[in-house]
């Protein structure tokens, strides 16, 4: 029996096909799902079955439409009120797919009606378990997302549901979670890349601490997360639309000027050292890179007209990909090219890059201020001397409060960094950008207590 991890690194989760012999199983599929029909054909498996572990909040769901696609059974955990035919199943279900079994368990914690799937042969031998958002590597599903009400309800929940797995479940089992890998679904970051039940009875917060203690402490640790999760239950309990990976209708630079003038997003997609060097004022610029989709779907104005600058169309279709995984599936177009190209008559505007060590070298300056666009909980673990606070995913509601003055701008490293430097580039504004890892600020001495 194999089972195929399809990764999805933007999001930080795990998709997983179990294959034996010619008949495969999905479990929590991304909405790209010909990713999936790819791997199942390569293993020569024809897919009977899609499983969720719950109605996800960080992604729009493809196993509706695989489900149809392929004409597999849809199974969604009984208790999720959806809007489309689907197997419901109760803790116990059995899941027949032949040479392949999955025994369902109630895992409630992340969701209030999240399940687990323990994976069997056919002569009842565990082969693995998928436990969604329960039981991750060194960590557990965050408990918030359904709403601050059931947070420590959940919270209860979760600890006893992660002791049923560690309980019931052979400690050789490999654990296949779907998120922990970098999403913002996990309660604390995760550690590894794979795992055991036995391995995580000596890491996981849930089986090393009591039951207050970890309640108290995955409560106290719990920050923000991204805005576009408020709509991606909504969709998933719908149901989404057919997926279209179509290219989006191109844009000539007058009218690209006219959007931009307009106030309308128009996100350039370039790296974010190519994109301070020139772009086009009043753009945004997000680099195309594994921390893309979060950031861009976080600070988005949902419904809002969106508008793309790329370097080629295999960049744009990449962008696009991305952006549908999350809901964004309407876009308003697509201008291409060297960005000299684009700029219809307007000077390109750009800005300096740096790093800690030179900031180390200016910070003393009456002129030089330092923004810091971590989360605040970062923030309070350590910053640099002087440096105003504002997170990232505030910014654009508290642009009055950047310091006047050259402004340098960091965050963990870079990234974050980047998107709020291009909101702050305006024709009266300074604006530097810290293409660093903080660690960096730490080796140069710029960590203070005020």
């Amino acid at each position: 029996m194999d089972v195929s991890i399809i990764e999805t690194s933007s999001l930080g989760d795990r998709s997983y096909l179990v294959t034996e012999a010619d008949v495969a199983v999905v479990v929590d599929p991304q909405r790209d799902i010909d990713r999936v029909l790819a791997l199942a054909n390569d293993r020569g498996a024809r897919i009977t079955h899609v499983l969720e572990t719950h109605i996800h909040n960080d992604y729009v769901t493809g196993g509706l439409e695989l489900s149809r696609a392929v004409e597999a059974e849809y199974i969604v955990p009984a208790g999720d009120d959806v809007d489309y035919e689907r197997r419901a199943v109760h803790d116990g279900d059995l899941i027949d797919a032949g040479p392949i079994r999955l025994r369902v368990m109630h895992t409630p914690g992340h969701t209030h009606h999240h399940v687990s799937y323990v994976l069997l042969d056919a002569t009842g031998g565990t082969h693995g378990i998928f436990t969604g958002g329960s039981m991750l590597y060194g960590s557990t599903g965050r408990t918030d997302l359904v709403g601050p009400q059931y947070t420590e309800e959940l919270t209860h929940a979760q600890f006893r549901s992660v002791r049923r797995i560690a309980d019931e479940v052979p400690a050789d089992t490999p654990v296949y979670p779907t998120h922990g890998f970098g999403s913002f679904c996990s309660a604390t970051p995760t550690s590894g890349d794979s795992s055991t039940v036995g391995q995580q009875r000596d890491v996981n917060p849930a089986l090393t601490r009591d039951e207050q203690a970890y309640v108290d402490e995955l409560i106290a640790g719990l920050n923000t997360y991204p805005a576009y999760y408020a709509h991606m239950g909504v969709i998933n309990r719908a149901g989404p639309s057919p997926l279209d990976l179509s290219a989006p209708e191109p844009v000539d630079p007058a009218e690209l000027r006219r959007r931009i003038d307009a106030g309308e997003w128009v996100v350039d997609l370039r790296e974010r050292t190519a994109f301070a060097a020139g772009h086009l004022g009043g753009t945004l610029g997000f680099e195309l890179s594994t921390s893309f989709v979060t950031y861009l779907g976080w600070l988005y104005k949902w419904g809002a007209p969106l508008t793309l600058i790329g370097e080629s169309d295999e960049q744009i279709a990449d962008a696009k990909r991305e952006l549908v995984r999350i809901g964004v599936d309407e876009l308003a177009g697509a201008a291409v090219g060297e960005i000299h190209t684009l700029v219809n008559g307007h000077e390109l505007r750009s800005y300096r890059v740096s790093d800690f060590a030179e900031l180390t070298r200016e910070i003393d300056s009456e002129q030089v201020r330092v923004l810091d666009v971590r989360q605040k909980d970062e923030y309070e673990d350590g910053h640099v001397r002087g440096a105003v606070n504002i997170p990232l995913h505030d910014l654009a509601e508290r642009l009055d409060e950047v310091p006047r003055g050259e402004v340098w701008v960091h965050c963990a490293s870079g990234y974050r960094a980047s998107v709020a430097a291009s909101m702050i580039d305006r024709i009266d504004r300074t604006v530097v950008l810290v293409n660093d890892d903080f660690e960096k600020a730490y080796d140069q001495g710029l960590i203070g207590t005020s």
